[in-house]
């Protein structure tokens, strides 16, 4: 068995995790299974009210996607189902698109992400940058904390608009409608989740016990407020047959940009919370494996009545804290919620929307990164602005395009910085930082000799101060002397930007001589024929065999001393 993973490139958790498992670990997952199920049950619950969904779509996804994840994925600790970070996409997708098409562009998503993990893109997620994905997120909490208002104040609306602004706009006018049995049992609830001692929370999460207390109080004295029962006529006892959505009619490129959201707000959702996991338990998802089971979790999810599902950081972490070391902890809690919905489902017409609410202003405020806003005046302003662009777009229009804005935005800014780390400039005794091999203290320099010192990644953003250092030289050299032996990376604009600089000097019958081009550049500049232009004789391997080259090409003697120039040269070539 323990040669399994290393002849299959796609290899579940679940699988690696069988060597050595035994009966007390067995004892351990099944316990924080049980417990993570039933602190997940009001979450699904409050999550699929939250997105305009019926109740049942939040347990539903839960029970199947949360099983497929932790069964399939690579992380040995995952707990996937539905989260906060999808209650305003699937609100806005089922508002605009409608049910069906909402469940297609989950489906579509599903294969998107399976695409992403064959592809092994699981580690290009690392890539977007922290000021964008805690400028979303905070963007997400809010406008949460903004779809539990109607019902954590009973306020009488007829339809809660999707677009924040017109959102706030309609509760507002709203307000004289608030019900007060309805706050005193939301602020109820609320103090219960939030003071419930910690100690007790390992054991029963305080939103447990407000879910229960709640529901013992409308059973009991019948207070007039909303509840599942009066809104949804209760959960169904059981999961719902499987079932195709209906394809006929639907224009498939019109829902592409919908499900592309859903796939890359999946993929970074559950990475990062397999990241977080693996720093509590001191291990090391498969990122790619983990993409291909959230895939396969959200192709399935909808044909069983589910909604979109990824990782959950908060149960996952509850599931490490109460001692779940394999995917037999995921498997036991979507188990323990099917036994719930088969067993308790009559009793759920009891539940209040308003304890459902309190349970996910919880989740918004824990959810925020407030405390990035009080170190914004310490950050680069650069990525500030990143911080707060990506937040405001997410409130105001989209994640899709929270997203896209601010990875331009961060990739506008890493260029920028990448251009200023870039030197360029005139090389003479007297500003020489290099050792003896790379120096010019006490070489010779021929007269129409010019040297030029290049230092870092020679990109785009970076051309220009080549253009700025010549005109700045004022001189007119026979000899150009590129030193690029601390350039370490080259792209295409860099190329061109050589090419250009080649073909002036030759129209000027002047030349270019590289010295100590670094692997990535040479190899570069290799294959795009540059070298080939310039000629190999002028590609030096140190400044002391470049200075040699620009004495033949000036018809000048050699230099009293070569100090084995001319075979570091032709070793340079032969390379």
């Amino acid at each position: 068995m323990s040669d399994f993973p290393k002849r299959f490139a796609f290899v579940p958790a679940s699988i690696r995790c069988l060597k050595g498992y035994g009966l007390s670990q067995l004892a351990m997952d099944l316990t924080a299974g049980v417990t993570v199920g039933v602190v997940a049950l009001p979450l699904a619950m409050a999550f699929a009210i939250a997105s305009g969904v019926k109740p049942e779509a939040g347990i539903f996804t839960a029970v199947v996607a949360g099983f497929i994840i932790s069964a399939l994925g690579g992380s040995r600790v995952q707990i996937g189902g539905p989260t906060g970070a999808f209650v305003v996409i699937v609100y806005g997708i089922l508002m605009k698109y409608g049910a069906t098409n909402l469940a297609i562009c989950t489906v579509m998503a599903g294969v998107i992400l399976v695409v992403m993990g064959l592809a092994k893109m699981g580690s290009m997620i690392k890539f977007i940058p922290y000021p964008v994905t805690m400028g979303f997120t905070s963007g997400i909490a809010v406008l949460i904390f903004s779809t539990q208002i109607k019902d954590f104040l009973g306020l009488k609306v007829a339809g809660v608009p999707g677009e924040f602004l017109e959102r706030i706009r309609v509760l507002g006018l709203a307000l004289p409608t608030v019900q007060w049995p309805t706050v005193g049992l939301a602020v109820a609830s609320l103090l219960i989740i939030v003071l419930w001692p910690k100690r007790w929370s390992k054991y029963v999460p305080g939103s447990v016990v407000a879910l229960l207390l709640g529901t013992a109080l409308v059973f009991a004295f019948h207070l007039p407020v909303e509840t599942i029962g009066t809104r949804f006529g209760g959960i169904p006892q059981g999961l719902p047959a499987f079932h195709l959505p209906d394809l006929s009619g639907v224009d498939l490129r019109h829902l592409f940009q919908p499900a592309l959201t859903i796939a890359l707000l999946a993929a970074i959702e559950s990475l990062l919370s397999a990241a977080v996991a693996d720093g509590m338990i001191d291990d090391r998802h498969d990122s790619n494996q983990e993409l291909v089971a959230q895939g396969v979790a959200n192709v399935l999810s909808p044909l069983f009545g589910g909604i979109p599902a990824t990782g959950a950081i908060a149960r996952t972490a509850t599931n490490v804290r109460l001692g779940g070391r394999t995917p037999v902890a995921g498997m036991a809690h979507a188990v323990t919620l099917l036994i719930i919905l088969l067993a308790a489902a009559p009793l759920a017409k009891f539940v209040p929307l308003a304890t459902l609410s309190a349970v996910l202003v919880v989740v918004s405020c824990n959810m925020g990164e407030w405390h990035q806003f009080a170190r914004l005046l310490k950050w680069p302003k650069s990525d500030a602005a990143v911080f707060l662009t990506a937040f405001a777009l997410t409130v105001i229009m989209d994640l899709t395009v929270a997203v896209e804005v601010g990875m331009v935005l961060a990739a506008v800014m890493f260029i920028k910085r990448i251009a200023e780390t870039t030197q360029i400039m005139a090389v003479d005794e007297s500003n020489e930082t290099e050792g003896p091999q790379h120096s010019v203290v006490g070489k010779e320099v021929p007269e129409g000799v010019l040297i030029f010192r290049v230092f870092g990644a020679f990109f785009f953003g970076a051309v220009d101060k080549l253009e700025t250092a010549l005109k700045r030289a004022r001189q007119e050299p026979k000899v150009l002397i590129l030193r690029m032996r601390k350039v370490l990376a080259m792209d295409a604009t860099g190329l061109n930007a050589l090419e250009d600089l080649s073909d002036k000097l030759r129209l000027r019958h002047q030349h270019l001589i590289l010295s100590a081009p670094h692997t990535q550049p040479y190899m570069m500049m290799v294959k795009a024929g540059f070298i080939d232009q310039i000629g190999e004789e002028n590609v030096c391997a140190d400044i002391t065999a470049a200075l040699e080259r620009a004495r033949q090409i000036l018809g000048l003697p050699a230099a009293a001393v070569l100090d084995g120039t001319m075979e570091r040269l032709g070793s340079a070539r032969a390379a």
